[in-house]
């Protein structure tokens, strides 16, 4: 009983998400109600609150599945490359490929602050696994290192999704890597890797 209850608040969180993703395509996330969600959902107000506190908690519930599916992408990376570092940025090109829409929302005018710092969130989180290989011998403090490449990454998303739609996420992927190492890319080589 308990399992089929446990399949029954999964699915009606997926409900709420694919709603929201599906609203945010269409209206942006600022635009957005509670109870314009529940409706594309087709689930009651109280179901709605029984899980999230609002529309923000349904985001950022989005984003820990996020953080879930790039953490996993990421490890497969790191096992085919184990020489190269930031080895979280093709599974995140890859996704956001694959979720260009949601992306372009998120990131371009029709996002809301709260999604660019949940996304921004989850790659200082990404970022800083990432780095903490990497020596700190250089005069440049780790933290700063972290902005650089969450920033050059978000820049280089950004610009993609908006003027290169056809580039492929390995393309943009190595545009990436070429801005970054040239940047910290001495910390990185002092680093051994």
């Amino acid at each position: 009983m308990e399992r089929e209850i446990d399949r029954r608040v999964a699915r009606t969180r997926r409900t709420l998400h694919e709603a929201l993703i599906r609203l945010i395509k269409r209206k942006g996330y600022d635009a957005l109600t509670v109870q314009e969600i529940i409706d594309e959902a087709d689930i009651g107000r109280a179901t709605f609150y029984a899980h999230y506190r609002g529309k923000d908690d349904l985001l950022r519930g989005g984003f820990e599945r996020l953080r879930g599916e790039l953490k996993a992408a990421r490890r497969e990376a790191r096992q085919r490359e184990r020489d190269r570092p930031l080895t979280f940025s093709l599974a995140m090109f890859e996704h956001a490929c694959v979720y260009r829409d949601v992306y372009r929302a998120m990131l371009g005018g029709q996002g809301s602050m709260i999604a660019r710092n949940e996304i921004r969130r989850v790659l200082a989180e990404l970022v800083k696994e990432d780095l903490s290989e990497v020596r700190n011998d250089v005069a440049v403090p780790r933290e700063l290192m972290l902005q650089f490449v969450v920033d050059t990454f978000l820049t280089a998303l950004t610009w993609c999704l908006e003027k290169r739609p056809k580039l492929a996420p390995s393309e943009i992927n190595d545009m990436f890597r070429h801005l970054v190492t040239r940047g910290i890319g001495r910390a990185i080589v002092a680093s051994g890797r």
